[in-house]
């Protein structure tokens, strides 16, 4: 169960206990898609860069090495060497994104690899099976993404097929952690909240999924083009439907400016490739902005990427050494700046965390959420 230690209107500090150990929230979940950080950054890296929970990708693990294999394993705590909290996806927003010859059907849904093309059948149940064997902390349920703007008609149809994938997930899961043999018992499912940018259908689909009491919520279907002023009013039209003493994950944001503005409505767990994928192309963030160190006036600079920043890609190196590695197009490049760009938004979160402890969050995120955004 949730606990909430202090609260400023909406924004909520708390702690989410799991059989992997306690969440502090708000917290960003570091995204491990095939079980390890893009740019060379391994789960025993993950520590000093105060990495609180792994995300690992359902879809991508089960085509590659496969979830039996997986399970064989270990389950992914032995397999990757991290030993925290991990949440797995259900692999629906793969499904939808990746495929591109698919057929939907009551069942679920049946799709061709994105690697060799060969058929593969997805529903809740398969999802779950999935998850079960990769022995995540955390579950995702089995959804259907659709895509923005979505006509009313159908993304009303989709809500409703997504409830009832979502009670075919909870009663799998039920099985599954009953099972003897199972590697994690205590397994938890998260519901996913869909309904695209329509207020009435993601209330509505709220309540339903609400009744079923799940461990979490999440708000899907969010950051894929829309205008973040769109994602704000969805979230603000959902909270107060979301139950207060479970935790909210708003998911694939985002930028330092919207987990700011997420955490002001109510969200504790957020989650983004963006700090790893910026890295990796050169563009780190800073308690200033973000500044792109491929521009020519980094050449001779000898200061860290952040004069404000702890982390060991700071600590020890300088911005002309890290363009310069780019420029070589050196591997070490990568990962110095992908770390940099964790530890940054682990940080933030801890800022996030100790500004709302002390009641000091609503003017911590009016002086930050437009300059951490800014492009230097």
């Amino acid at each position: 169960m949730l606990k909430i230690l202090s609260q400023e209107k909406h924004a909520r500090r708390c702690e989410f206990p799991t059989v992997h150990g306690v969440i502090q929230t708000p917290a960003f979940m570091n995204v491990a898609t095939c079980g390890a950080i893009k740019g060379a950054v391994s789960a025993y890296d993950l520590g000093e860069l105060h990495c609180q929970v792994q995300l690992c990708n359902t879809y991508h693990l089960h085509v590659r090495p496969g979830d039996a294999l997986v399970r064989e394993l270990g389950g992914l705590h032995a397999f990757t060497g991290w030993h925290g909290p991990i949440l797995t996806d259900s692999g629906g927003f793969q499904v939808f994104s990746l495929a591109k010859l698919r057929q939907i059907k009551e069942e679920g849904v049946t799709f061709a690899c994105h690697i060799d093309g060969h058929r593969i059948f997805m529903g809740p149940e398969e999802s779950m099976r999935i998850q079960s064997n990769l022995g995540s902390t955390i579950a995702m349920a089995f959804d259907e993404c659709v895509e923005n703007p979505a006509e009313y008609p159908y993304a009303k149809q989709s809500c409703e097929r997504t409830v009832r994938w979502l009670a075919r997930c909870k009663a799998e899961m039920q099985r599954l952690n009953a099972l003897p043999d199972t590697l994690n018992r205590q397994q938890l499912l998260f519901g996913i909240n869909q309904g695209c940018t329509f207020d009435e259908l993601r209330i509505e689909n709220m309540k339903q999924i609400a009744a079923l009491d799940l461990d979490g919520y999440a708000i899907g279907g969010l950051a894929v083009g829309e205008p973040k002023e769109e994602m704000y009013r969805i979230i603000s039209a959902v909270e107060p439907y979301m139950p207060k003493e479970k935790p909210r994950y708003l998911m694939g944001v985002g930028t330092p400016g919207n987990i700011l503005e997420g955490v002001s409505r109510g969200v504790d767990l957020f989650d983004c490739v963006m700090p790893s994928r910026n890295a990796r192309h050169g563009h780190l963030f800073t308690w200033d902005g973000i500044i792109n160190l491929n521009n020519a006036k980094y050449e001779r600079d000898l200061g860290p990427v952040d004069p404000q920043c702890q982390c060991p890609t700071c600590q020890r190196h300088s911005r002309a050494y890290l363009r310069h590695l780019f420029k070589a197009k050196e591997m070490l490049a990568m990962r110095l700046c992908v770390m940099h760009n964790l530890y940054f938004y682990n940080t933030l979160m801890e800022r996030i965390r100790s500004e709302l402890e002390q009641h000091h969050f609503e003017a911590f995120r009016e002086a930050y959420v437009e300059r951490l955004d800014r492009r230097i």
